[in-house]
């Protein structure tokens, strides 16, 4: 039996913990959360022989786990690092690993001379219809990759234990928070870096009625990030926070020189009370016998009802239990979560400033 650690227990902390609950042989053995109701509801969800603590160094103490996943809020990546890293267990630490270039440079070192398999939450990468999309794009279906888009349309920030994620010295801004993911997905489908970013965006509609002691949310609702890839490949992602009442709540396009294929996803079903299950889809479309050609992508309900993430996150933690057991190498190296984040953190410069921002700027100084 697999016994996990849990820090951090709020709403992604949670769903952690429903899909270790439906790993073989798995547990979650404890957790740990300076918030004591959500360190209750947490211990109450993974099971009655679950022991909750303040924090993780209490959770160390006692022992009785082989592996630990960090939830915590953004910013206390790097201090829930520093204090298990005494452990030498293998972490799953949720995305976005860091939040700024100083701790970037430090989780890098980190990671070189950690022991254990650090493996970064990217759990876009695991949804069934990005994964058959990737699949189309390296098997040559669609000729040679030229333009990416990735669009999301979704709802706007959830409410979290003490606003934390209002605002940007938390959350390593929007482009950061949210969009790591999408800035990780055009690497893995490109299989390029990117060598300069251009960034538009603002704060138009959410959270501007909303003060804490006496200051407005300064998080991004929407932007355009275009990127420039090496090899001359271009993508662009399109955010909107306050589209929540669109159908698919991420459209991504890969249009290669034969042709072109999409995945359209829906998002979260409990934000669609009512509604009848909307299943994700796959369409190519090639140039040549015109004619698109449509995949409807299953996923297990149990697996939809269990997270907002389209089963992703089940499919994730089954790698990581590999590897917790075997020492497969891990799919998302910290690494891939630093690149990541230093295209978010050159997006939201870009943003600001209103200029472009190459990537060889944004990485000054993040050796580690």
């Amino acid at each position: 039996m697999t016994a996990y650690g849990i820090v951090g227990a709020g709403m992604m902390g949670q769903e952690h913990i429903r899909y270790i609950s439906m790993l073989p042989d798995a547990t979650v053995a404890a957790v740990a959360d300076p918030d004591p109701e959500m360190r209750r509801a947490s211990a109450d969800l993974a099971g009655a022989e679950t022991r909750a603590y303040e924090n993780p160094a209490a959770l160390l103490s006692d022992g009785g786990v082989d592996a630990l996943v960090i939830a915590s809020p953004n910013h206390t990546h790097r201090q829930v690092i520093e204090s298990v890293a005494v452990s030498g267990l293998p972490l799953l630490v949720e995305k976005p690993v860091c939040t700024t270039a100083d701790d970037c440079a430090w989780i890098r070192g980190f990671a070189r001379d950690y022991a254990a398999p650090v493996w970064v939450a990217m759990e876009y990468r695991y949804m069934p219809p990005i994964s058959r999309l990737l699949e189309i794009v390296r098997g040559g279906e669609i000729g040679t990759l030229r333009m990416l888009t990735i669009r999301e349309h979704r709802y706007p920030f959830l409410r979290k234990v003490g606003d934390w994620n209002r605002f940007n010295r938390n959350t390593g801004g929007t482009l950061v928070e949210k969009c790591c993911h999408f800035f990780d997905l055009m690497r893995l489908i490109i299989g390029r870096e990117p060598i300069r970013i251009y960034a538009s965006g603002a704060a138009d509609v959410n959270h501007q009625d909303e003060l804490y002691d006496g200051a407005t949310p300064d998080i991004l609702d929407n932007a355009y990030v275009v990127v420039d890839f090496d090899g001359g490949v271009r993508a662009c992602l399109e955010l909107c926070m306050f589209a929540d009442g669109a159908y698919h709540q991420e459209h991504i396009t890969a249009v290669g020189d034969a042709g072109r294929v999409e995945a359209l996803i829906p998002g979260p079903e409990r934000f669609w009370r009512g509604e009848v299950h909307r299943q994700a889809e796959i369409v190519v479309s090639p140039r040549e016998p015109k004619g698109p050609r449509r995949e409807a992508i299953a996923v297990d309900p149990e697996l939809l009802a269990a997270g907002d993430h389209h089963g992703s996150t089940w499919y994730q933690h089954l790698g990581f239990l590999e590897t917790v057991r075997s020492g497969k190498a891990v799919d998302v190296s910290v690494e891939d979560g630093v690149r990541a984040v230093v295209m978010g953190l050159a997006a939201e410069e870009s943003a600001v400033t209103a200029r472009v921002v190459s990537l060889d700027e944004a990485t000054t100084g993040l050796s580690g």
